[in-house]
């Protein structure tokens, strides 16, 4: 294989935007003219949407009367809005606003409309990228001043995953439902995806992590599958929690950057400059 290796870890129709810009910065940085990159795309977990009636009217219930509703990703915004397939400020009489934690889910807001109505849905997301996280939202939420006893917050989210948020929410006195609206699958072991990882040089690569939850899968097909380890492969994570679990499966190098594809691509070239 080439020289280099980048391996993204995202689900399929997420990393296909990232692998072309990503290629795009390569080609216009000129490092393409000294050894091409290979960049592999390995989806550890696929998203698989929820898809039944009796979810889409607990959902639709639900926001009647909800003071706040949260979407932990872009993810759960697009599971929420093909499970309802009606216009956000339909579901209740008062507008409810609604919170993100990054620029991804606050894009996939206004691709739905939502902050763009009329009269403006509210979208609350740390004002910093530095802090596009749980604990980040959470700062912006207390700078609203509300008093939590008796608000009633849904979190929309995925099988599992951090409850940090959640418990912060009720410890300050709101009611909160946390609503699963996908699960993730792993990639199964024959995929043939899998094969670019056992031929490649893993001294040489470089691995786009942005799920803890992916990462703790990863670790557990090296322990089966690949038993020369991480020890001489790099890791770039998008979030300090992501980078403590690549440091705990044996990653040997591991960077951590600001969210976003931009910090993501910025590292991944400075990576290829060494």
């Amino acid at each position: 294989m080439s020289t280099k290796t980048i391996i993204v870890t995202r689900p399929s129709g997420q990393a296909r935007q990232l692998i072309e810009v990503l290629t795009n910065s390569i080609e216009q940085s000129g490092l393409a003219k000294r050894s091409l990159p290979e960049i592999v795309s390995l989806p550890l977990l696929t998203i698989v949407p929820k898809t039944d009636d009796q979810l889409a009217d607990h959902i639709a219930t639900a926001l009647t009367d909800t003071d706040l509703a949260i979407f932990v990703s872009p993810n759960a915004i697009e599971c929420v809005m093909r499970l309802l397939e009606r216009d956000w400020q339909e579901f209740s009489k008062k507008i409810i606003p609604v919170g993100v934690m990054g620029g991804s889910s606050k894009l996939a807001l206004q691709n739905h409309g939502i902050g763009q109505e009329k009269n403006p849905t509210p979208v609350i997301i740390p004002q910093n990228n530095e802090q596009w996280d749980s604990e980040g939202l959470w700062h912006e939420l207390q700078a609203l001043g509300w008093d939590w006893n008796h608000k009633k917050v849904i979190i929309f989210k995925g099988e599992g995953g951090r409850e940090w948020l959640a418990d912060t929410l009720v410890k300050a006195g709101a009611i909160v439902e946390a609503i699963s609206t996908y699960t993730r699958v792993p990639l199964d072991l024959d995929n043939p995806a899998w094969h670019a990882i056992h031929e490649m040089d893993f001294s040489k690569s470089l691995w786009l992590l942005t799920s803890s939850e992916a990462v703790r899968y990863l670790g557990q097909v090296l322990q089966d599958q690949f038993p020369q380890g991480l020890q001489s492969a790099s890791a770039l994570c998008s979030h300090h929690n992501i980078a403590d679990a690549a440091e705990q499966i044996g990653f040997g190098e591991v960077f951590t950057t600001d969210p976003g594809d931009e910090a993501l691509i910025k590292a991944s070239l400075a990576w290829l400059m060494i």
